[in-house]
């Protein structure tokens, strides 16, 4: 039976008597407010809902998923960080994650001092789980961490499910890229697996990277120790309105996600005959991960052309992931890499 103890929780987390704000104290909109010494004069001099209360209830909807088991923080990399922080105690315990993966786990991971066991994924990018169950038995292994699609490589990780079966401590698996994907969200699990924390963005498909706006899914009783360590104020109500107004326009959500499953079809077609590139990788996110002949090179002579794409030469060897742009952003693409 998996219980959030001293064992998976840092005590002074547990111990934590959180901050509370005026607007914690006070949550209404009608009033005369002189109780968070703001500014009275302005259209921004209020200070927003702390929890983003409205936010929740939009996403409960559409998520199927009760407000009390959704945390909504600034960016999905808050997420990462306050993972961190609930769950490892600094210069003690460690956490796993998965190589070629997402490079803020292990910056995270230092920030927050603590070790990071970084397991290789195999030629299909695949998790080798034999690998894996050697280190679960190490006392100091708080997180695993996985993402799926995976970043850089664009794949779904198969039977994700397995580790926080066999894992005693938390699992988080990231979903940045999910909605371009046609497999299932394991935000569908929270319940059965009390050890999962699922985390999505609205940078990606929604289109909102500027707002920085990352949600969590897990328990209730993980989601309370989100909110016992996050910042009193920690999305602004300019980024939680331009959230609201986003999933109220599920069809342009919808119509623009389409463009770019469109647009990556015809990227992949016409990158075949590019004589530089030689392996084009299966990918279930919004970008491709290409193997070419001489990576650095590549991106070198593109961004001379004023192309932006991403070296991840040092990741996985010669290879460059091409994020899906707009349909004259990929003709160019296309034109200058033929040049090359």
């Amino acid at each position: 039976m998996f219980e959030l103890d001293d064992k998976i929780v840092r005590k002074n987390i547990l111990d934590l008597k959180p901050y509370s704000s005026a607007r914690d104290e006070f949550s209404g909109d009608d009033g005369v407010f002189l109780d968070a010494n703001e500014n009275p004069f302005g259209k921004l001099n209020r200070y927003p809902d702390p929890h983003q209360r409205e936010l929740k209830k939009k996403l409960s909807k559409i998520k199927s998923v009760p407000s009390e088991n959704i945390f909504i923080g600034n960016g999905s990399d808050e997420v990462i960080d306050l993972t961190f922080r609930i769950f490892c105690n600094p210069g003690k315990d460690k956490a796993l994650t998965f190589s070629p993966g997402y490079g803020m786990y292990e910056v995270s991971a230092q920030v927050n001092d603590v070790g990071l066991i970084k397991v290789p994924l195999n030629n299909s990018f695949q998790i080798d789980f034999e690998v894996v169950e050697k280190y679960l038995n190490d006392k100091a292994l708080k997180l695993i961490f996985v993402c799926s699609p995976n970043n850089p490589t664009g794949n779904i990780i198969d039977n994700i499910e397995l580790l926080p079966k066999i894992f005693k401590g938390i699992v988080v698996i990231d979903e940045a890229y999910i909605d371009f994907s046609k497999a299932d969200s394991f935000i569908i699990k929270i319940k059965e697996f009390p050890n999962l924390i699922v985390s999505q963005t609205f940078s990606k498909a929604w289109g909102l990277a500027a707002s920085r706006v990352g949600t969590a899914y897990a328990s209730a009783k993980i989601i309370s120790l989100f909110n016992k360590v996050k910042h009193p104020y920690n999305v602004s109500g300019l980024n939680q309105r331009a959230a609201l107004k986003a999933l109220e326009n599920y069809f342009g959500f919808e119509k623009r996600k389409s463009i770019i499953l469109k647009q990556k079809s015809w990227l992949e077609k016409q990158l075949q005959s590019i004589p530089v590139v030689k392996k084009i990788y299966p990918s279930d996110a919004n970008f491709i991960l290409v193997e070419v002949t001489d990576a650095d090179n590549v991106y070198s002579e593109l961004v001379n052309k004023k192309v932006i794409i991403r070296n991840r030469n040092h990741l996985v060897k010669n290879c460059i992931r091409i994020t899906v742009g707009t349909p004259d952003e990929n003709k160019k693409l296309i034109k200058e890499l033929s040049e090359l």
